[in-house]
């Protein structure tokens, strides 16, 4: 489905509960907001975005624990979680949506190689829900797979939460 369709139907499940949603990224800088905001009437459901490229902007406008972070690394699902967390607790809103990976070109390891992305969900109504991807392409076709899987993500949790 379209970015753009994945946002209009997210905005649809959040109208029909009265809830509003956040989101924190790291490598789609902002492209999530992007396309949740490309969507008119999106201030009814759309808080704000927090846009985390650096470990210590995670740290600071998120919570993300300093120990996560040189334990686990940025790219893992520890970080997503607590990004997610941050973002919903920072929010007050009901679901939240974070992304943290390796988009490239270069930045890949062995572990973590090049389309390593991790997405998580958080809401106010169930346990924080992370999955692990292995999206192929370049850097905008990875982040763009990273958009769609988040908007994906949350349209599931809204579902779920009926």
């Amino acid at each position: 489905m379209l970015t753009d369709q994945l946002a209009t139907d997210l905005g649809q499940q959040l109208l029909k509960r009265h809830w509003q949603c956040t989101v924190a990224e790291s490598c789609t800088g902002g492209s999530l907001a992007a396309a949740i905001t490309d969507c008119p009437g999106s201030s009814q459901w759309f808080t704000c975005g927090f846009v985390t490229y650096s470990n210590e902007a995670k740290q600071r406008m998120l919570g993300v624990a300093a120990n996560t972070l040189i334990r686990f690394g940025a790219v893992s699902e520890e970080t997503a979680r607590e990004m997610a967390e941050g973002a919903l607790r920072k929010s007050a809103v009901q679901v939240s949506a974070a992304i943290t990976g390796v988009a490239g070109p270069g930045g890949g390891s062995l572990k973590k190689p090049v389309g390593t992305v991790w997405i998580a969900w958080a809401s106010e109504f169930q346990p924080t829900l992370a999955q692990c991807y292995h999206f192929d392409g370049d850097r905008l076709i990875i982040r763009g797979q990273a958009v769609n899987a988040a908007l994906d993500g949350l349209i599931a949790l809204t579902r779920r939460e009926t």
